[in-house]
Order: C-alpha cells, then structure tokens, then sequence
C-alpha cells in the first residue's frame, strides 16, 4: 500500500511514517515527493511517499524477534489456553501436511508475543536458506493468529535455536565487515537480508566513526552496503 506524509525535514516525515505505520523506517521504502525550503513568506516542509505491504507489514515480526528480551518467560511448553492450542494444531498440522515429522511447543511468552518451538528431524529444511523457510512459516502463523481475532500477538517460530545463532553470526559479519572495509578503504555489499537482520547491522556499526551503511534494491529483501568514509 502507499501513503505519504508530510513534516518539517524528510528526517520528521520518516519518523512519523514510521510511527503511524508501526514499522522501523528501514521497513517500507521512501521517495521524496516535494521539498520546500523555508523562505521569507512559507514555512520548509518535506512530502514523501511510503510504499508498504502485508509482507514488509509482516517483516516488522522479526524485528521484535530478538532473542535478547529481558521479559521473555521460558516456561510449560504445553498450550495454555485455547488460542495457544489451535496455534500450537495449526503450525503442527502445516508442517506434516508438507511431509515433515515434527513436534511444536510453546517456547516461551511474553505479553503480546508468543514464541513457537518446532522440534523436528528435518529442522534444516524448515529452517531453510538464511531462515526463509522459516520466515514463511512465521508468515503464515500470523496470519492464522489474526483470524483467530488475535492480531495484538506476534509469533515468533524458532528451531534449533536457529534465531539466536543468526543473530549472532550477523553481529560477527557486521565487525568483520568493518574491519575489511576500514583496511581496503572501499565498501562492501552484504547479501540479502530481511528488515529486522538489515537494521541489526545499522545498528551493530552506528556507533563506528569510520564506516556507515544503507540498504540497497527493492521488496523484503534488500542489500546492507557498509561503506568507508574515514575519520571526520
């Protein structure tokens, strides 16, 4: 979907986007339409465009996916109420409708958020290539979460801890990078990467003097480009 929005600077307009759409602003993309700079008789405002849909919407789960919350609470894996037990079916009768043994438990809960254990022999293949896989079948948890009238839960599918590892090993890529990048004075491309592990980067190296980064492409999946600037 499209909207636009307008403020003082494109900094003000992207931050109520992001505000109103409930999204971080590396979720949607922007373009300028209007710019107008404060002058004797008019005030300076900037106008933008935010392109968004049901899948960049969705994307935000990951984003408050992160395996470091202080609040989450580890405890019965068993379904505790009635939503919990048609989420716990659903995911379950999903996955061996695709030809997979597996066994689906309540990881932990949070308040609006509930995470999904998927135990299973084929976990590689559920988890898929960087967690697609993955990703699509958190997609479609959510979905059934909100015909279930429940679109105030998130869901968040792990397997073998496999949410936690790519945090981890895009934190290690991030410094890497870094470091490449500070000694060639050139910048790096990284691969594709979902909105929550593309604002993981950002994130990582903001606070690194001589590098910075942006995303690059189009859709969900875009590119991180971690770029030398040099001490200012």
């Amino acid at each position: 979907m499209t909207y636009e929005f307008e403020a003082k600077t494109e900094k003000e307009a992207i931050e109520l986007a992001a505000a109103e759409l409930g999204l971080e602003s590396d979720q949607f993309d922007v373009e300028i339409l209007e710019t107008q700079k404060n002058s004797l008789f008019k005030k300076g405002y900037v106008r933008i465009r935010v392109q968004t849909d049901d899948e960049v919407k969705q994307a935000s789960l990951e984003s408050e996916g992160s395996f470091a919350s202080a609040k989450r609470v580890f405890a019965d894996p068993l379904p505790q109420d009635e939503f919990e037990k048609r989420l716990v079916e659903f995911v379950s009768e999903m996955i061996q409708k695709m030809g997979y043994e597996v066994k689906v438990e309540v990881l932990f809960r949070e308040e609006h958020k509930i995470g999904i254990k998927l135990n299973s022999p084929s976990s590689s293949i559920l988890i898929g290539r960087k967690g697609k896989n993955l990703d699509a079948l958190q997609l479609l948890a959510n979905v059934y979460a909100g015909r279930l009238g429940r679109e105030d839960v998130r869901i968040i599918l792990d397997s073998e801890n496999y949410r936690i590892r790519r945090e981890e090993s895009l934190v290690r890529l991030a410094y890497t990078t870094a470091d490449k990048v500070r000694a060639s004075h050139n910048s790096i491309l990284l691969e594709p990467m979902n909105p929550f592990e593309r604002r993981l980067i950002h994130t990582t190296l903001n606070d690194i003097g001589d590098v910075e980064t942006k995303s690059e492409g189009e859709g969900l999946y875009k590119q991180v480009r971690v770029i030398y600037k040099g001490l200012r």
